[in-house]
């Protein structure tokens, strides 16, 4: 068996997740909200299913989600693609990061990788025979630092794998942040490839900055995008891929042999979605900014020390003033005795795990909130 899955242990979404449903436990651990999605973006993809076309879709995507897709980033980002040879649809965002780093990397190569990170970036650069360089991020922020690059860089940099807004930190990077990453990528002559799923779900009047818009970084970046994400609609699985024609090329065939298309109704249904006027994405993001509030505000009264939540369904508690200093621990003892399951952030780590922070997911229902605040209450009152 192939040792870097062989060996490789259940994903810890997957562990709380079966734990929640074993106990009952309220579930505010893997980042899947309750809403069912935006109803009229559904009824356009039952309706292509009844009335569309459902043979193979053209391998790079239907022409009018490509070009949907180039008009939506243009507007929000300012992004000028050519849908013809500069963006492909996948079947979500992690087939995108894989065809992107097996196209990309070769063995040998090294690859920064930002940590706490996905679970699927380590594996996928191993399996395509790179040789990982962390940098790891320290809370509360979470920042870049010249001193930490300059580590992880070298003449061997083939690619870096960067997410923005960064789960599970729910932070967003600044553009001191994307300077000095775009600086060093150039330096270095490297590929980023950049995962901005989250790219949406940003509060507060921030609004997102692609890599492929900063300047010198058209020509070195893969943006990669989820309508899963930008919908609520998690299982669809619809990712897309945005880079320069040569950068394409290469993804095209990696994608050729990974799942080659994507269901032709949800792209359809897709690109309608990324159509819908500002107010939907405005709405959206004030509704789940109004879920984050209000259990940001129910954890606070509780006594937890909470770290702001920037974008993304989620946010973290500091788990030290607690007494814990193993999260992993803390978080089986919450889903096993209080009845609710959260996300230790040392999953996330390969070196220099963090044991002190828990992510939780506020995608939730006010009242799935509010039972696993009054669960939570007996935990801060247990550690008062």
């Amino acid at each position: 068996m192939n040792p870097i899955f062989a060996n490789l242990p259940t994903t810890i979404f997957e562990v709380m997740s079966g734990l929640a449903r074993e106990t009952g436990a309220v579930n505010l651990g893997q980042g899947f909200p309750d809403d069912p999605g935006p109803q009229d973006v559904r009824a356009k993809a039952a309706e292509a299913v009844l009335n569309g076309y459902n043979q193979y879709p053209p391998m790079m995507g239907l022409p009018e989600l490509r070009s949907a897709i180039a008009v939506h980033y243009k507007h929000w980002q300012g992004v000028d693609l050519d849908p013809a040879s500069e963006v492909m649809v996948t079947s979500g965002a992690t087939e995108a990061l894989a065809g992107a780093i097996l196209g990309i990397v070769q063995p040998g190569d090294e690859v920064v990788l930002f940590e706490p990170m996905y679970d699927a970036y380590l594996p996928l650069v191993r399996l395509a025979g790179g040789i990982p360089k962390f940098v790891t991020l320290q809370p509360p922020h979470f920042r870049l630092t010249e001193e930490a690059l300059a580590r992880a860089f070298s003449p061997k940099t083939k690619a870096v794998v960067f997410n923005n807004p960064l789960n599970p930190t729910a932070t967003i990077f600044s553009d001191e942040d994307l300077a000095l990453l775009s600086r060093f990528s150039q330096k270095f002559d490297a590929i980023v490839i950049s995962d901005e799923v989250w790219e949406h779900v940003v509060f507060d009047g921030h609004r997102h900055k692609s890599v492929l818009s900063l300047p010198g970084m058209r020509e070195r970046a893969v943006k990669i995008g989820s309508a899963g994400k930008i919908f609520s609609l998690t299982g669809w699985k619809v990712g897309f891929v945005c880079a320069a024609p040569h950068i394409m090329k290469v993804l095209g065939k990696s994608h050729q042999f990974l799942t080659f298309t994507t269901p032709p109704n949800l792209q359809v249904a897709v690109a309608y979605g990324l159509g819908k006027d500002d107010a939907y994405f405005e709405t959206m993001r004030r509704d789940f900014a109004k879920s984050r509030d209000r259990f940001t505000a129910g954890l606070e009264t509780l006594g937890f020390d909470v770290i702001p939540s920037r974008g993304t369904y989620f946010l973290n508690i500091d788990i030290a003033p607690l007494g814990e200093t193993d999260d992993v621990a803390f978080c089986r003892r919450l889903v096993m005795e209080h009845g609710v399951a959260a996300i230790p952030v040392s999953a996330f780590y390969a070196e220099g795990a963090v044991k002190n922070v828990v992510r939780f997911c506020f995608a939730k229902k006010d009242a799935t909130l509010d039972a696993g605040l009054e669960r939570l209450a007996k935990v801060a009152k247990k550690a008062a």
